[in-house]
């Protein structure tokens, strides 16, 4: 057989086309054409939408799981948020609470003060303004102590009064503070005046049905004495000023079998209280004060 009668051309499945330089051109050019026209004449618009409206439920599909964890995330963050608002509220509402609380506790020490500076001014004996530390803890007497003592030129005996009357007297004092025994203490004694009828007595501290009083010694039986009668300082004993309230009676026991009555009265002074007032003692010179457990 000869060469020149055999085929040459390739086979259909080798053959390779335009050549890549030539499709390059080709589809360039092409595309600069349909990007022009799609410029100017928007004939691509109709199938864009088209495509957007149907691949819209796919897009839709796929970002569910990404809205549903960016939900789930702002609910544990609202939530915990939301729980730390709760915290501040609540810390903010003991704190406003507490606040409240001082509010009152102030507005009740300055009308105290205001109370005693009224006193202050009315009450010629030389006097200061003391605050009251702490109760002394012995079951068997009643004493208070004071944020005033020697430095303060705080004397021994000196009285102690408040806006409702006598508290006690100043019976041990310190450099920085002084103890004062309660008028309520069974061993305090007072000499008072029952402004209604002029009688003069000694009253002591005395405890009625577990109640801090004071009682009148040695008051006869059939003696002028009401329930009710204001007892003041008389001012004999060269401690107290003349005038200081100091009890009103409360309870009166009289018996036939008995010369004498058993008088309590109520102090008028507030054992209790926060503020209070030190006079200077009118006699320089004070009584001994009496042992427990002795007799003279």
């Amino acid at each position: 057989m000869a060469l020149e009668s055999l085929e040459r051309s390739p086979p259909p499945f080798f053959r390779v086309g335009f050549a890549p330089l030539t499709k390059l051109i080709f589809f360039s050019a092409l595309s600069v054409v349909l990007m022009i026209g799609d410029k100017q004449l928007k004939f691509t618009q109709p199938i864009r939408a088209g495509l957007a409206t149907l691949v819209l439920p796919a897009q839709w599909l796929v970002l569910q799981p990404g809205h549903a964890i960016a939900a789930l995330s702002q609910y544990f963050e609202s939530l915990d948020q939301a729980q730390k608002n709760l915290q501040r509220t609540q810390a903010l509402a003991v704190q406003q609470s507490m606040r409240a609380q001082q509010v009152e506790q102030l507005q009740l020490e300055n009308q105290s003060l205001r109370q005693l500076l009224g006193l202050q001014g009315n009450v010629s004996t030389p006097s200061q303004v003391a605050e009251i530390l702490f109760d002394v803890p012995d079951p068997y007497n009643q004493r208070i102590v004071i944020d005033k003592g020697q430095l303060k030129e705080i004397e021994l005996g000196s009285p102690v009064v408040d806006a409702g009357g006598v508290v006690g007297q100043v019976t041990r004092v310190y450099p920085l503070s002084a103890e004062v025994t309660l008028l309520t203490d069974r061993d305090q004694n007072i000499p008072v005046l029952n402004t209604r009828t002029g009688a003069r007595n000694i009253a002591s501290g005395d405890i009625l049905a577990g109640a801090p009083q004071i009682e009148l010694k040695f008051v006869p039986a059939g003696a002028d004495v009401k329930e009710g009668d204001l007892l003041t300082t008389s001012g004999i004993d060269g401690v107290y000023p003349a005038g200081l309230q100091v009890a009103r009676i409360s309870h009166i026991e009289r018996r036939v079998d008995i010369s004498f009555a058993r008088i309590h009265a109520t102090p008028l002074a507030n054992m209790k209280g926060r503020h209070v007032l030190v006079l200077k003692p009118i006699s320089p010179t004070l009584p001994p004060m009496p042992h427990k457990g002795k007799t003279p």
